[in-house]
């Protein structure tokens, strides 16, 4: 289900290592922020933060942007986002060697395979 696959591409952002080549922009985190909140809370329900707070402020515009997306397309949106993370990646890391590596929760190798 479009669910289990989200789930699992969530439990994958969490895991990845804080540090090493496999690292999400600051574009991708804040369009996972976006697309989770939008598939998990729904439209943006919170007043826009002030400009003291400026990286909430992004982080809702971000959100802010996908409030149209129901929470099925945005799992799904959520869930090709990590897909075209990784296969950028792959260009220029090799995923399976540090897939085997030391610094790889292994629950990121058994999760891979349901997100495709």
């Amino acid at each position: 289900s479009m669910e289990a696959k989200f789930q699992a591409a969530v439990d994958i952002i969490q895991k990845l290592p804080k540090s090493g080549p496999l690292q999400t922009s600051t574009d991708d985190k804040l369009r996972f922020y976006s697309l989770f909140k939008q598939a998990t809370v729904g439209a943006v329900n919170i007043g826009r933060p002030g400009v003291f707070s400026p990286i909430e402020r992004v982080k809702w515009d971000a959100w802010e942007a996908v409030r149209d997306l129901s929470n099925e397309e945005a799992m799904r949106q959520y869930v090709d986002t990590l897909n075209e993370f990784f296969e950028n990646a792959s260009e220029e890391v090799d995923i399976d060697a540090l897939l085997r590596g030391p610094d790889f929760d292994p629950t990121i190798k058994e999760n891979l395979p349901k997100i495709l």
